[in-house]
């Protein structure tokens, strides 16, 4: 086995063509697999530090046939095995270079990592403490040992391994990471603080260390700690992007300029750094001061720059994006990121409850809407386990004085639709029977009007800012309440996890998420006859029916703004269709049919009435999928608005309808302002929110079944402007006469409800009774 017929590939590789020494060595193998071995182990390990593990694996396999005794091609195959993410295979390749050697430190260790990359904790500690015994001082031993131990669940013996690992080489970085992450889990984030001072006082110059304390300040809800400590940085440490891009991080909802500003700075400093500019154009995303347009098409050019064409992307990163693109209709980027099940797999996978809210407009099929579900059941189960660990204190009985006490949590108890629909119960609520006790996580500086009402009418308004779950858990646990009912599930600052530690012997969710959260510590569902999905197998909790609507309009929500009473298609001479519902909503199929709607209705408008309206390609994206219904750019018009839209009622004759995905507040509204809504009603309750309200305020005929009657009914309406007319100047009167308008009988059924739930529970010895 001559090596002269890779002559020609040497003098390659010499002259630093490393990619045509590869080429040709690759050519002379497959005309011949027999070579020296020194070759193939030369090439393996070329190919693996280039990070080319598939033609890595194709060699040592062939090597391996050649020859089958060599350990170092088993373990280079394991190896590059480990890196493709075949971690079964890796473990056969490594097993049998073990065979050949089972001392072989560099094979035990790397079958170890493989067992510890898949949690396998006890092969881990198997295959580790082979190792510890062969050389107890090489420090990433123990860790390795001590990694296993974590994914076996002997949180003490893991943390005495990452100990030892920290003393033996104090600058093993990730030993430090590792036992402030098991510190973490095994007795909660505020007792890793201690060690992050150890490890950066043996490793003063490490900024993973310091940047790691500040995210444990963060991820413990001490946000203005972690501000003083990443602002003590900067100081210390100077113009630094980490430093800039995690003090914007944790200021960023209470202080977005600022917060802003520092993202800004961190991308200037680092522009390649993927995670500042993801972060960035997150950030900008969300930005409501000054142009919010501006800021949202500058967002989705920053994104554009951070991610790659056809790039499969992470959990976090695939949020971001989603949440930006969709606001734009950029519907083939979207198609691009992955399909229903693989984004909702990649989200549930890490603990990404809040970008499941988005995954509900992408509902197509039955299979969708159970794969759904399930994502939220799995999500549930991780967050159970992990909170499992870090129970709460549970105070005994309360001294019973004939009073049910309730507790409403949400962070959008403030200037928020939430609000709005939730004033009436806190307006109208017997004091003789109930106590109502509120909690909110809202990390705003200022207590706003609707705050402070609230505040005012409620028993007990407790407001904790910087606060972790288990934190909120025991303060709500130490209030001793009948149940709880969460408002907000997992969207902007809520904490949906609180419900986890089961603070409350019952629990409820209702009113702010659209679909059951998952979690089993939730017992019930608030929903009404309507809103309630048909098929059992769409709902993981108990449905606890209010008997008329789930929701009621209150005076705080909807006044009395002033209604055109002409409707405008006799003071245009044309006929304007419009929505003020958020694009996270719409899809290509419905911005379609919205089109064909417009298209089949002569010299008709549709107006959008959203900040979106302002961006380019929003406007050029959805001004496409109407002119492929035969809709011309004139007759679209975009009114760039946030939080001013409801006069632009009186300048719509009739709104569609977002599905699946359905409105709720732009619903209300609407009719609210004398516009008729038509909508599409579905299996699943986010896709029969419309459906309730239309149905209770005396509209089901503007329901329909499938797309086709959607389109039949919205013409219908169009071609008959004299119920039109009357519905512009008759809609208020008939809300405020329904159960919608009804405000103090639906705090009746709604307590009436819960005293039946809260009795119910004392019978089964669900809720304990004093003696």
């Amino acid at each position: 086995m001559s090596m002269e017929r890779f002559a020609e590939a040497e003098a390659a590789f010499k002259a630093g063509d490393a990619g045509r020494g590869i080429a040709l060595t690759e050519a002379e193998l497959e005309a011949d697999p027999k070579a020296p071995l020194a070759l193939y182990k030369n090439l393996g390990g070329l190919l693996f530090r280039k990070q080319l593990y598939a033609q890595t694996e194709r060699w040592m396999r062939t090597a391996v046939e050649v020859y089958p005794r060599d350990l170092d091609l088993w373990n280079f195959l394991g190896v590059a095995l480990r890196r493709l993410g075949r971690h079964d295979e890796a473990i056969k390749a490594l097993t049998q270079a073990e065979k050949l050697n089972p001392k072989s430190a560099a094979v035990l260790s790397n079958k170890g990592n493989v067992y510890n990359d898949v949690k396998n904790g006890p092969a881990s500690v198997e295959t580790f403490t082979k190792l510890v015994r062969l050389q107890p001082t090489v420090a990433e031993y123990q860790r390795g040992l001590g990694r296993g131990h974590w994914y076996s669940g002997d949180l003490d013996k893991a943390v005495m391994r990452f100990n030892l690992a920290t003393k033996l080489k104090p600058d093993l970085t990730d030993a430090w990471l590792d036992l402030t992450a098991v510190t973490s889990d095994h007795k909660g984030p505020l007792e890793a603080l201690p060690i992050f001072d150890r490890a950066i006082a043996a490793n003063p110059d490490n900024i993973k260390l310091r940047e790691a304390k500040g995210m444990a300040l963060r991820r413990s809800g001490r946000l203005r700690e972690a501000e003083t400590y990443f602002t003590e940085q900067l100081a210390q440490h100077g113009d630094q992007a980490w430093i800039h891009f995690n003090l914007g991080g944790t200021i960023i909802d209470y202080d977005r300029p600022r917060g802003n500003a520092h993202l800004e700075k961190a991308v200037e400093l680092e522009p390649t750094k993927v995670d500042y500019r993801l972060a960035l154009a997150e950030s900008l995303g969300r930005t409501r001061y000054g142009d919010e347009s501006e800021h949202l098409e500058r967002a989705y050019e920053v994104l554009k720059g951070a991610i790659g064409e056809g790039e499969t992307l992470a959990a976090a990163p695939l949020k971001v994006a989603m949440e930006i693109i969709v606001r734009l209709a950029d519907y083939d980027r979207i198609d691009a990121l992955g399909s229903f099940t693989e984004i909702g797999d990649r989200w549930v996978a890490a603990g990404r409850h809040t970008a499941l809210l988005s995954h509900l407009a992408r509902v197509r099929t039955p299979q969708d809407r159970l794969e759904l579900v399930a994502m939220h059941r799995r999500w549930g189960e991780m967050v159970d386990t992990a909170v499992a660990k870090w129970p709460v204190r549970r105070p005994g009985p309360r001294p019973d004085n004939g009073k049910i006490r309730i507790g409403f949590m949400s962070s959008d108890l403030r200037a928020h639709p939430v609000a709005y629909f939730a004033m009436p119960l806190f307006q109208h609520y017997d004091r003789s029977r109930f106590e109502v006790y509120c909690y909110s996580y809202y990390e705003g500086e200022t207590e706003d009007v609707t705050q402070k009402r609230i505040t005012e009418l409620v028993d007990v308004f407790r407001w904790r800012k910087d606060v972790g779950d288990h934190d909120a858990a025991q303060m709500i646990a130490d209030d001793q309440l009948d149940m709880l009912i969460e408002l907000g599930g997992s969207t902007h600052m809520n904490k949906i996890s609180v419900m986890a530690f089961k603070p409350a012997p019952l629990q409820a969710s209702w009113l702010g998420y659209p679909h059951s959260a998952g979690l089993a510590t939730i017992d019930h569902l608030i929903l009404d006859p309507y809103v309630c999905p048909p098929s059992r197998e769409l709902v993981i909790e108990e449905p606890l029916k209010m008997p008329r609507s789930w929701i009621a309009m209150g005076e705080m929500a909807f006044p009395q703004r002033p209604i055109t009473e002409t409707i405008p298609q006799t003071r245009n001479g044309f006929l304007t269709i419009g929505t003020a519902n958020n694009p996270y909503k719409y899809s290509r199929d419905m911005v379609r049919t919205w089109a064909r709607v417009t298209a089949a209705i002569p010299d008709s408008r549709f107006m959008f009435v959203r900040p979106e309206s302002g961006t380019p390609s929003f406007r050029k994206n959805i001004t496409a999928l109407f002119e492929a219904e035969g809709v011309s750019p004139e007759r679209l018009r975009f009114e760039d608005v946030r939080g001013a839209h409801m006069p632009f009622y009186n300048e719509m004759d009739m709104s569609l309808d977002t599905f699946p995905q359905t409105g709720g507040t732009t619903t209300c509204e609407a009719l609210w302002m004398g516009v008729p809504v038509v909508t599409l009603v579905g299996e699943a309750m986010f896709e029969r929110l419309s459906y309730s309200i239309l149905t209770n305020a005396g509209l089901p005929d503007l329901c329909a079944q499938n797309e086709d009657e959607f389109v039949q009914i919205a013409l219908k309406l169009a071609n008959d402007p004299v119920r039109r007319q009357e519905l512009r100047t008759g809609l208020r009167g008939m809300l405020q006469a329904s159960p919608l308008g009804q405000t103090q009988q639906f705090a009746a059924d709604f307590y009436e409800m819960i005293q039946g739930a809260v009795d119910r529970a004392k019978a089964a010895g669900k809720i304990a009774v004093a003696a």
